[in-house]
């Protein structure tokens, strides 16, 4: 669609000519009709009062005196005599009869004898050769010199004569386009009214989705302030769902403002730390130089850790989560552990996994992969060397749960709603960490519709308990209590 504007006027323009069309073609098809029905009234009225002027002793002279009435300059009527002229009806010629008329009348009127001849015919009937005689009483539609006659005849017993009125279709049509087009006129004029006024209250009433949108244009990018002003009802809904997507945008630029800002101070560090290791390393010799590669080396891990975790977050923040779908948690949870547990052998930890050997979830396998996996790592990370942890899988009421215990040193209570935000970590983290790895989980937390609860044990340690939606009833669950390593 091009213009709205543009298309209402022309498609309500369209209506409103099309309607008068109609009215139009409807109001000539009524008043033809009911036309037809007046003339035929008219005509068989003025057949009775024709008829009743005549009789059986109406003389020739009287016939005469008809036809001078019915004669004027430019239409003469005839009278036929009753005297034989070689086998055939003569007339009276006062008169040319085929005389060319520049005005024809419209209304005839004629008389027969009882063996069809004619008696007197008015102008319009008296050419060469007359107009038919007629066959029957009551109306017809008699076709005569290029012309369609409504005819009304009847025949008089008494004088023994036929007497016919007709009417010219072409005036009959001719007045009912006047009286339906003069009926119409009106209309016509109201409708041409409407159309000018109906642009310009269709342009009027666009009027503020046009500022709106110059409002819009006007804006430079980093202006994100909502869109202030009154606007209609119908555009409530648009001014609402703009104002609610620029301040989404201004969360989403300010988190990417802060994001980069402390993703360049969380790169700083490693960084100055690896530089000054290899600044130490070539520096000195023998043991020195070989603690300071290791220590390098490590700087370089996490720096590592730190870029992997922010190409997750990037790539999180851009991806359209994918329709879930029934996942078995077990054997996720059960790879991921044979995977980090030469991590946990290395430090002297202990990994294990308790409780069910399946758990179905509704969920994106992928995501369920790498939110486990974060939050493995993170436990592992923070747990000191010899210490342990524990997934538990479990169904509570019905609700399955992943819980992934430690005996850490846990979160300061104060913390344990801040901690899932970016680059947040306890007020005495482990130099390994990099306040990524919760925020990573809570992202996925979300995309998942699930819950995340963070607590600290009563025997020290951190509970990270993850709760998805039920599954339906038909889910096939094993019970299996026996720890697992």
């Amino acid at each position: 669609m091009g213009s709205i504007r543009r298309y209402l006027t022309r498609a309500i323009l369209v209506i409103l000519f099309a309607s008068s069309a109609a009215s139009l073609v409807v109001s000539y098809v009524i008043i033809d009709d009911e036309m037809d029905e007046i003339f035929d009234a008219q005509l068989s009225m003025l057949g009775r009062i024709v008829t009743g002027m005549t009789t059986a002793e109406t003389s020739a002279q009287e016939y005469q005196r008809i036809a001078e009435q019915l004669t004027d300059q430019e239409n003469i009527a005839r009278f036929y005599s009753l005297t034989m002229s070689h086998g055939r009806l003569t007339d009276d010629d006062a008169a040319d009869p085929n005389q060319p008329s520049p005005d024809e009348p419209v209304l005839a009127l004629g008389f027969w004898n009882d063996d069809g001849t004619p008696r007197l015919l008015s102008g319009s009937w008296s050419a060469d050769p007359p107009f038919p005689a007629p066959q029957r009483p009551g109306y017809a539609w008699v076709e005569y010199q290029d012309h369609s006659w409504r005819v009304y005849t009847r025949y008089d017993e008494a004088s023994r004569i036929w007497v016919s009125i007709g009417l010219r279709e072409r005036f009959q049509t001719l007045l009912s386009r006047k009286i339906a087009f003069g009926n119409t006129l009106p209309d016509a004029i109201s409708v041409m009214l409407a159309a000018i006024l109906i642009y310009f209250v269709i342009r009027h009433g666009m009027s503020p989705l046009g500022n709106l949108s110059r409002q819009l244009s006007r804006r430079h990018d980093q202006d994100l302030s909502p869109i202030e002003g009154e606007v209609p009802r119908e555009l409530a809904g648009l001014h609402n769902a703009l104002n609610a997507f620029i301040e989404r945008l201004r969360e989403a630029l300010e988190r990417e403002r802060r994001f980069t800002a402390d993703a360049a101070h969380e790169l700083r560090t490693p960084l100055a730390a690896l530089k000054i290791h290899l600044d130490n390393a070539r520096a000195s010799d023998g043991v020195q130089s070989e603690d300071s590669f290791d220590k390098a080396r490590l700087g370089i891990e996490r720096l590592q850790r730190v870029v992997d975790q922010l190409l997750t977050l990037a790539r999180l923040d851009r991806h359209r989560p994918n329709a879930p779908a029934r996942v078995d948690l077990y054997p996720i949870a059960a790879q991921l552990a044979s995977e980090l547990w030469p991590l946990a052998e290395a430090r002297g930890q202990r990994l294990a996994m308790s409780g069910l050997t399946r758990l179905d979830i509704y969920a994106d396998p992928t995501e369920v992969g790498v939110l486990l996996r974060n939050l493995l790592d993170n436990a592992l990370r923070y747990t000191p060397n010899g210490g342990s942890v524990e997934i538990r899988l479990e169904r509570i009421e019905g609700v399955p749960s992943l819980c992934v215990v430690d005996d850490g040193s846990g979160i300061e209570p104060e913390l344990l709603d801040k901690v899932t935000e970016r680059f947040r970590r306890g007020s005495a983290p482990r130099a390994s960490g990099s306040g990524l790895g919760l925020s990573i989980v809570a992202t996925l937390i979300k995309q998942q519709r699930a819950q995340l609860h963070l607590r600290n044990r009563d025997e020290g340690g951190l509970e990270a308990r993850i709760t998805w939606p039920a599954t339906p009833k038909d889910t096939a669950v094993a019970q299996d209590h026996s720890p697992h390593r």
